[in-house]
C-alpha cells in the first residue's frame, strides 16, 4: 500500500474525512492531482483547527475573567468587613431581601421578585438594566399586598355619618347599610361595583367621601372623563421607556391598603382611540369574578382587587358600553324636590358658604321666604349647585358691606326683597298654569343629564306637497316618534273626527324649541300626537297637563324611564296634571309624598283615552 493511501487511510479513521471523500481521493489515478486534493483536505483541517482553538482560548479567557471578578468581589467583601463596612450594593441586596419578606407577596409575585434581586445582584449599579430591576423592585416590594384598613362594620356609627353629611337619598344610604350588614355576616363577600347615575350636583361625589368615612377605609378619586389610552387602567410593559403601572395600581400604592373604596369618576364620559379602548380594560377591573387576579402589564404579576370596593358615578347610563353596564349596580340620584332643597341649604350650604365669606362670627340670617324665593326664581336644576352658587353670591355682597363698613356691620336678614337686591331680577317663571292653553302647543316631559326638564312641542299646518318637516335639533328617534304619531292619527282619522284628507296639499311641521340643544328619545311621541291632535281638531292643550309615554302605531302607550326626575320637574314648572304610561305606576313609589300631593296622576295605556283630558273643548 502506498504512502498515499495509507495517510487517506488514516484521516478518514480520525474522522477528518467521510468515507465518500476517501473513496473520491482514491479513485483519482493522478498522482498529482491527488496530493492537490489532500492539501485542499489538510488546509480545511487546518483551518477548523485554528478557529476550534480560538474559542477555546476565549472561552478560557471568559472564564478567569469571571474568576478574577469574583475573587476581586470578595476581597472588597472581605476588606470592607475587615473595616467594618459594608458595600453599597450589598446592603442594597440585603435591603431588598428584607422589604421582599416583609411585604408577605403571594407566591407568584415572591418568586418573580427574587428572580430579579438574583438578576440585580449579577447587574452593574450603575447600568440601565439595573435601573429597571431596581425600579420594578421597589413597586413589588412597596404595594400593599397583605396590608388592609381596619374597616369598620358599625351599623349605628355609619348611619349616623351618612344622615350628618347628607339629606334624604335614603335609597342609596340603605344599601350602604345593606352592604354594611352583609359584610359583617360574611366578611369573605365580594364588594359590589355600585355606580350613581344622577344630574350634576346631586351628591355623587360627596356621597362616597362619607361612604368610605363611615366604612374606615382610604379614598382614591380616579377620573374617566376623556381618557383614551388603555395603558391608563392596565399601565405599560416594562420594555418601555419609561413604563410605570396604570393608575389603580399607582393609586393603592399611594394610600398603602389593598382594601380602599375607589371612586371611578365619570364612568359615561370615557374615550377610545387608536391607543385602546380603556372602557374594555375596565371589564378585568370591576369583574368580580375575574379582579382576584388583575394583571397590570407593568407589574406581570396578579394583584388581588377583590378586596376593593369600586363606586363609579355618571350623569347618564346611555353612552356606557353594555358589557361594562353589566357589571354595575346603578343607584339613581335623581334630585331634589322645594322641600329637600331648603332643609339642605339651611343645614349645609348656609353655614358653609358663610364660613367662605369670612362671615362666620357675624353671619347673616336667612328667612325661609328668601331661601324659598332663590330656589323658585333664581334657580332650576335638579341638583344643588346654582343653588350654592346664588347662597354663596349673597354672602359675597355681604362680606364686602361688611368690609366697606370696617367690619361694623350688624348681623343682617336676608329676606326676599334682600335677595332681589342682591341678585337682580328673577331669573326662571313657572306661570304655565296661569297660560291659557294653545292651538298645537303640547307639554313634554323629557330625561336630560341635568335631570328633568319640561319642552314644548309646536305643530303647525299650511299648504304644501304632504311633507313632514321636523326642526329643533332632533334625534333619530324623535323624528321616528314623530311619523309613528302621524300614521296613528291618518290610520284612525275617523276615530278623532279629524279629516281624513287633511294631509293632502298640506305640510305638517312639527318643532320643539331650544334648537341649540340636541333632542332625542322615544318618550316624545305621546306629546307629538297630542299636538298634532290639538292642531287638527282645533282645540287647544290644557296648559297645566304634561305627557311623557313613548306611541306605537297601534295607539298604545309604552313605558318610558326617569318617571321621578320628570315629576320633579313639571311640579316645578307649576304643572299640575301629569299623563303617564300606565305601566309606569310601579315607579310613583319612589316619588316624595310632597311631590304626589301637588300633582295629579293619570295613567293610560291607549292615546284615545286622555284626548278629552288634556284638548280644552275652548276654541
Amino acid at each position: 500500500m502506498s504512502e498515499e493511501k495509507i495517510i487517506i487511510l488514516n484521516m478518514l479513521k480520525d474522522g477528518k474525512i467521510t468515507a465518500e471523500e476517501a473513496q473520491q481521493l482514491l479513485e483519482i489515478s493522478a498522482p498529482v492531482e491527488r496530493l492537490k486534493k489532500v492539501n485542499d483536505l489538510l488546509l480545511r483541517e487546518f483551518e477548523l483547527s485554528t478557529v476550534q482553538a480560538k474559542i477555546e482560548s476565549d472561552v478560557k479567557d471568559e472564564i478567569s475573567k469571571s474568576q478574577r471578578d469574583y475573587f476581586l468581589r470578595e476581597q472588597v467583601r472581605a476588606i470592607y468587613k475587615e473595616l467594618g463596612e459594608q458595600d453599597d450594593k450589598i446592603i442594597e441586596i440585603e435591603d431588598y431581601r428584607k422589604k421582599i419578606k416583609r411585604a408577605k407577596m403571594p407566591q407568584e409575585a415572591n418568586k418573580e421578585a427574587i428572580k430579579q434581586l438574583k438578576r440585580l445582584e449579577q447587574m452593574h449599579p450603575d447600568s440601565a438594566e439595573a435601573t429597571v430591576s431596581r425600579t420594578y423592585l421597589d413597586w413589588l416590594v412597596e404595594l400593599p399586598w397583605s396590608r388592609s384598613s381596619k374597616a369598620g362594620f358599625d351599623i349605628a356609627k355609619a348611619k349616623a355619618v351618612l344622615e350628618k353629611d347628607h339629606y334624604g337619598l335614603k335609597n342609596v344610604k340603605d344599601r350602604i347599610l345593606e352592604y354594611l350588614s352583609v359584610r359583617k355576616l360574611n366578611p369573605k363577600m365580594k364588594s359590589p361595583i355600585l355606580c350613581f347615575v344622577g344630574p350634576p350636583g346631586t351628591g355623587k361625589t360627596s356621597l362616597q367621601k362619607s361612604i368610605a368615612r363611615s366604612l374606615g377605609r382610604k379614598l382614591i378619586r380616579i377620573s374617566l372623563a376623556g381618557m383614551k389610552d388603555e395603558a391608563e387602567i392596565r399601565g405599560h410593559r416594562r420594555s418601555y421607556v419609561g413604563a410605570l403601572p396604570g393608575r389603580i395600581i399607582q393609586e393603592i400604592r399611594r394610600v398603602g391598603s389593598k382594601n380602599p373604596l375607589i371612586m371611578l369618576d365619570e364612568i359615561d364620559k370615557i374615550g377610545q382611540d387608536f391607543k385602546g379602548d380603556p372602557a374594555s380594560a375596565l371589564l378585568e377591573v370591576l369583574d368580580p369574578a375575574l379582579n382576584n387576579h388583575f394583571t397590570d402589564n407593568y407589574l406581570d404579576v396578579p394583584f388581588d382587587l377583590s378586596h376593593v370596593m369600586f363606586i363609579a358615578t355618571a350623569n347618564t347610563v346611555g353612552p356606557i358600553p353594555p358589557p361594562l353596564l353589566d357589571r354595575l349596580e346603578l343607584l339613581y340620584l335623581t334630585g331634589y324636590t322645594e322641600e329637600e332643597k331648603e332643609k339642605i341649604a339651611f343645614d349645609f350650604l348656609i353655614p358653609e358658604e358663610t364660613a367662605e365669606a369670612g362671615l362666620a362670627s357675624a353671619p347673616p340670617v336667612f328667612t325661609p321666604e328668601a331661601v324659598h324665593k332663590i330656589i323658585r326664581e333664581y334657580t332650576r336644576e335638579a341638583g344643588l349647585r346654582n343653588l350654592q352658587r346664588q347662597i354663596a353670591a349673597i354672602c359675597r355682597k355681604v362680606a364686602r358691606e361688611t368690609v366697606i363698613q370696617n367690619g361694623k356691620n350688624k348681623t343682617l336678614e336676608v329676606t326676599p326683597e334682600q335677595v332681589e337686591k342682591y341678585l337682580g331680577p328673577r331669573k326662571y317663571f313657572f306661570e304655565l298654569a296661569e297660560v291659557e292653553g294653545q292651538i298645537g302647543v303640547a307639554t313634554g316631559l323629557a330625561l336630560t343629564e341635568s335631570g328633568g326638564q319640561i319642552i314644548f312641542i309646536e305643530a303647525a299646518i299650511m299648504k304644501g306637497k304632504e311633507r313632514l318637516i321636523m326642526t329643533g335639533s332632533l334625534g333619530e328617534v324623535m323624528k321616528e316618534s314623530a311619523q309613528a304619531a302621524l300614521s296613528y292619527i291618518r290610520s284612525n282619522a275617523s276615530l278623532f273626527h279629524v279629516q281624513e284628507n287633511f294631509f293632502e296639499d298640506h305640510d305638517i311641521h312639527i318643532h320643539i324649541p331650544a334648537g341649540a340643544i340636541p333632542k332625542d328619545g322615544p318618550s316624545a311621541g305621546l306629546t307629538i300626537a297630542v299636538a298634532l291632535l290639538s292642531l287638527l281638531t282645533e282645540k287647544p292643550v290644557r296648559r297645566d297637563v304634561a305627557l311623557s309615554g313613548e306611541l306605537t302605531l297601534s295607539g298604545r302607550i309604552l313605558p318610558v324611564g326617569g318617571v321621578r326626575a320628570k315629576l320633579l320637574a313639571a311640579r316645578r314648572a307649576g304643572i299640575k296634571t301629569v299623563v303617564l304610561p300606565l305601566k309606569n305606576e310601579a315607579d310613583l313609589r319612589d316619588v316624595p309624598d310632597e311631590v304626589m300631593g301637588d300633582l295629579k296622576i293619570i295613567s293610560t295605556d291607549e292615546v284615545s283615552k286622555i284626548v278629552d283630558l288634556v284638548l280644552s273643548s275652548q276654541r
